[in-house]
C-alpha cells in the first residue's frame, strides 16, 4: 500500500520533527511515498530542485498512492493543492489537526465531507487514529 503524506513547507517547518514521528508511524501502514517532508534538512526554502519538478513529481506520486495523510495545523497552500486534487482523484484522505486557542482549522478542511479530520494533541495518539484509518472499516470517527 502506498502512503503519501503532505505536511508544511514552505508554510513554515515548525512541526518537522513532528512529521517525522507520523512518517515512522505510517511505515507500519504502508510504503510511505514521500518521507522527504520528514526531513531535518529540509528547510522551509524546499528542496534543491526547480518549481516544476517538485510539482510534477509530487502530483505524480499523490496520483500513484492508495491513501493521503496530511498533517493540516500549519497552515500552506501546497497541502491544500495537494488534498484538493487527491479528492479529484477520489483517494481515501486523513487530515490530522492539533487544535489550539489561536488557530482553527480551514473551514475547506473542516467542511469536506470528503476528508476525514481527525483533531490530536500528541504523536501518542496517532496509532489509534491510524489503525482507524486503515482498518478494514476505514471509518475514522
Amino acid at each position: 500500500m502506498n502512503i503519501y503524506f503532505a505536511g508544511s513547507i514552505r508554510g513554515g517547518r515548525d512541526d518537522k520533527a513532528l512529521y517525522l514521528e507520523i512518517i515512522e508511524q505510517l511505515r507500519e501502514y504502508g510504503h510511505i511515498l514521500t518521507e522527504h517532508i520528514g526531513d531535518a534538512q529540509l528547510s522551509a526554502l524546499g528542496e534543491i530542485a526547480d518549481d516544476r519538478t517538485i510539482h510534477d513529481r509530487d502530483l505524480a506520486r499523490n496520483k500513484e498512492s492508495d491513501y493521503v495523510v496530511a498533517e493540516v495545523t500549519t497552515p500552506s497552500l501546497g497541502v491544500g493543492y495537494e488534498l484538493g486534487k487527491a479528492t479529484e482523484w477520489g483517494k481515501q484522505i486523513l487530515c490530522l489537526f492539533r487544535s489550539t486557542d489561536s488557530r482553527a482549522l480551514s473551514a475547506m478542511i473542516a467542511g469536506s465531507n470528503r476528508l476525514k479530520v481527525r483533531e490530536y494533541k500528541s504523536a501518542a495518539e496517532l496509532k489509534e487514529i491510524f489503525d482507524q484509518f486503515f482498518g478494514p472499516s476505514q471509518d475514522v470517527k
